[in-house]
């Protein structure tokens, strides 16, 4: 167990170090991050130009060309530049998978499976892009429904090139993951503007979208009281379930950590439900973060 302490407490400090920091790209480019349960995003959308060997990214004007390529390339919005340093800029699936990493250093495109991880930590398709926009009209088109930006992802609506059309901007923000789910498409995450939802689709590659980048350390940020205080947890420790007793009667979204700061399970409590069963996991710390209808909250435990 003091292993587990003091591994703990340097995950902790690193995340400090984190937690509103900023990174830099191959370009010069510099951009705010936030540190969202264990992971570490970057704030804005990608802008860069160039591979991280320094490899320079081609910009595609011909539609038809865009079209065929199986290589990567990028863009502007309308191959406006003040889009490009607004809202960042759009590439091909083919850029953001490149083994020479268009990401800064030390960060990389996120799996479909990251994406997942951030969405389920806000609370669900539903709710967690709401938690993920910028508020204001600003840079979104009104309504903008549902935006709190809780979270600090600010995400922007860069929208979209499909072939030889811009679509969405200011409606839509697309954003890659680099897992392919079949030989033409690959998976993405969409926000509205009319809703607080998170939409996971499939694209073709050659589509360009948006990049938020998330990086390769892992943060265990374990704050015992954020947003909530009204969870009771017992036994503590355990052996085989733990009890979630919660002032309010609602569905709960769970995720469970190792002290790697690694998904080991994961569900939802319907309202009459109140068990989680821990025994097929390894004893030791654990941390579980509780989302609820507006609220989240973390909290170790220890199985034993």
């Amino acid at each position: 167990m003091k292993t587990n302490f003091f591994f703990l407490t340097a995950l902790l400090f690193q995340t400090i170090l984190n937690y509103g920091q900023t990174v830099t790209d191959i370009d010069g480019n510099t951009y705010n991050t936030v540190t969202i349960g264990t992971q570490i995003w970057m704030k804005e959308n990608l802008k860069t130009t160039h591979y991280n060997n320094g490899d320079s990214l081609p910009y595609i004007l011909d539609t038809g060309q865009w079209s065929n390529l199986t290589t990567g390339a990028y863009c502007n919005y309308n191959h406006n530049e003040n889009n490009g340093n607004v809202f960042g800029k759009l590439y091909n699936w083919y850029a953001v998978v490149d083994n020479r990493n268009l990401c800064p250093m030390g960060w990389h495109t996120p799996a479909d499976s990251e994406w997942s991880t951030l969405e389920y930590y806000l609370g669900g398709e539903l709710n967690a892009g709401g938690k993920m926009k910028e508020t204001g009209t600003s840079h979104w088109v009104s309504p903008n429904n549902g935006a709190t930006n809780s979270s600090g992802f600010t995400a922007l609506p860069g929208g979209a090139r499909l072939g030889d059309d811009f679509w969405t901007k200011g409606y839509e923000g697309n954003f890659w993951s680099s897992t392919s789910t079949s030989i033409p498409a690959a998976a993405l995450r969409t926000l509205h503007n009319d809703n607080s939802t998170i939409t996971r689709s499939m694209y073709s590659k050659v589509h360009g979208f948006s990049l938020r980048c998330i990086s390769d350390s892992t943060a265990s940020y374990i704050n015992e009281n954020y947003l909530y205080d009204g969870i009771k947890i017992y036994p503590i420790p355990s052996i085989d379930k733990i009890i979630i007793d919660c002032s309010e009667t609602q569905n709960l979204f769970y995720i469970i950590y190792n002290c790697f700061g690694e998904i080991v399970l994961q569900g939802e409590l319907v309202k009459v439900n109140n068990e989680i069963d821990i025994s097929s996991l390894t004893s030791g710390l654990l941390i579980i973060s509780l989302t609820g209808a507006d609220w989240t909250v973390q909290k170790k435990i220890i199985k034993k």
